[in-house]
């Protein structure tokens, strides 16, 4: 008589790509997609109807997403609605319907169809998309079958594995509760990874693993930081994980210690750290108190939806984002879109490569109506308060800041001219071109700032979201980090002041590289201002590169 088979207790380590986070111990959770046979099927009539009910429902569970998220995740968030309102998606899924095939068949042969061609495109756009295609399709499975992924069931303390993440998927969990999550596929350029990185989760991305072999409830140690999951773990990396974990809180009661204190480096260089704000909730959620003021403020949320916001509604938000910073410096910039972040009614349609195209201050020319009633509100919000500063995006060339200047000028006239107070803020250029970092003193600009996301896409010619060409996009490559000294060095010629808002300054392995560069102003994302003000604290500059910086 053959023995049972014994559950598997050796050791089993996996690797994957680190996306962000440290180390935790914990039981391992499986988490399973919706299904897509928990329906019975109607005759045509009746299926169709079942199809655009769940069309509407996955429409209205998105909005309420966008309206209740940051700008992060409402612009990832506002493709997949629009693809709902798209024929060239839903209209072939009505007419297999009509042909007799069942509603939530003819949805997951329609979306397999188009989520393969988007990865198969060879555009790393295209292909970065296919991860929102699979959200959506997930989305309206959902709404037409009444399953979903088992959220509830998920322990406290657990470490999530699943085939793929997507960006509502992720957004519906309370990551308070677990210790993280290991994904099978994924890349780190994906919405998923960005949004990780942002909300300070654990996540471990493209793990080589089977998913349905993995012991449920099963301790497991995830090293986030070295990419890695290790299944049943034995003592000594049990002990290993837990004194890692005393680590890490040891860390977090430095960074609490940092957190309200001005940022200086042990060489004693003060260091500014400002927020970036993509969302009014974030006005309700941060203290000012933890920061410099506010060195980047995306207004790209105003316009979700494909609204068009009012002077009026703008005005408000200002007011409001000045009253929050108590004083201290504020940076907005005027609406950046285009790219990667489409607005219906906005942007240009069809454009053939369109992180080259008409997007940023290009689309603010394209579209001289929405820019200037931008502009308006911004100098009205400058007369009330002194400490407002507007930033350009996406600036190439001399000429644009001279005519972005020769708008906001002529707007100023026209308000004076109305009798409607208002005021000349600075006005500054977001450094995201190398044409730009080349020549920035060339620039009038009252201030630089460093756009470090499209400035690394743009220098090493790699789709910030096409994970095949990811190992490229590196922000330490010797080639980013001259044009960044370039910049500075620039803005001390001119005297003018210069920062840097991108990824790369909420990275706190990043800080000292950023540093050497001469960079003595930073915006990161507020759940970082803690880290990456103990990682100034850190940094001693004297010596370095031959330089002593104190």
């Amino acid at each position: 008589m053959t023995a049972p088979a014994q559950p598997q207790t050796q050791p089993q380590v996996y690797e994957g790509i680190a996306v962000s986070g440290g180390v935790a111990l914990g039981p391992l959770h499986v988490l399973r997609g919706p299904g897509a046979t928990a329906r019975r099927a109607g005759d045509p009539v009746q299926e169709a109807a079942a199809f655009k009910a769940a069309l509407n429902e996955a429409a209205t569970a998105l909005q309420a997403l966008i309206e209740a998220e940051d700008s992060l995740a409402g612009d990832i968030l506002e493709f997949q609605l629009a693809l709902l309102e798209d024929d060239d998606i839903t209209a072939p899924v009505l007419a297999a319907i009509a042909g007799g095939t069942p509603a939530d068949r003819a949805w997951i042969d329609k979306m397999d169809a188009e989520i393969a061609d988007y990865r198969g495109d060879g555009d790393g756009v295209l292909a970065g998309r296919a991860e929102d295609l699979s959200d959506l399709k997930n989305r309206v499975l959902s709404a037409l079958t009444g399953s979903s992924a088992a959220l509830a069931e998920v322990p406290a303390g657990a470490i999530l594995v699943a085939e793929d993440l997507t960006p509502s998927l992720f957004l519906d969990i309370d990551w308070s509760r677990l210790a993280g999550a290991v994904t099978t596929g994924g890349s780190p350029t994906s919405h998923v990874a960005i949004l990780a990185r942002a909300r300070g989760v654990s996540l471990v991305v493209g793990t080589r693993l089977a998913v349905e072999g993995l012991p449920a409830g099963g301790t497991a140690i995830l090293d986030a930081a070295a990419g890695r999951l290790t299944v049943n773990p034995d003592s000594a990396a049990r002990a290993a994980a837990e004194a890692a974990g005393a680590a890490e809180a040891e860390k977090e009661r430095a960074i609490a210690a940092v957190l309200h204190q001005p940022a200086r480096t042990a060489d004693g260089i003060p260091v500014m750290v400002l927020a970036n704000i993509d969302a009014p909730a974030l006005l309700d959620q941060v203290s000012s108190d933890i920061c410099d003021g506010v060195g980047l403020t995306r207004t790209e949320f105003l316009f979700a939806g494909g609204r068009q916001p009012d002077e009026e509604e703008q005005l408000a938000f200002y007011r409001r984002l000045l009253a929050w910073a108590d004083g201290r410096p504020v940076t907005v910039r005027t609406l950046d879109a285009g790219g990667d972040k489409p607005l219906p009614g906005v942007t240009i349609d069809g454009e053939t490569n369109p992180f080259l195209g008409v997007r940023g201050l290009r689309l603010s020319f394209a579209r001289p109506e929405v820019f200037r009633c931008q502009l308006r509100a911004l100098v009205r919000a400058a007369e009330e308060a002194g400490n407002l500063k507007v930033m350009l995006p996406m600036i190439t060339a001399p000429w644009e800041l001279d005519q972005a200047r020769a708008m906001l000028d002529e707007e100023i006239a026209g308000l004076r001219q109305a009798g409607i107070p208002c005021a000349h803020p600075a006005l500054g250029i977001m450094i995201e071109v190398p044409a730009a970092a080349l020549m920035a003193g060339d620039f009038e600009a009252d201030f630089y700032s460093i756009g470090s996301n499209d400035l690394i896409q743009y220098t090493a010619a790699c789709a910030r979201d096409n994970p095949a060409v990811a190992a490229l996009a590196d922000p330490r490559t010797p080639a980013v980090l001259e044009l960044i000294r370039r910049v500075v060095a620039a803005g001390e010629a001119r005297g003018v002041e210069v920062s840097l808002c991108g990824e790369m300054a909420s990275s706190p392995a990043l800080i000292s590289s950023l540093l050497d560069c001469g960079l003595t102003m930073l915006s990161c994302a507020p759940a970082q201002i803690g880290p990456v003000k103990l990682a100034i604290a850190d940094y001693d500059g004297r010596g370095r590169n031959g330089a002593d910086h104190g």
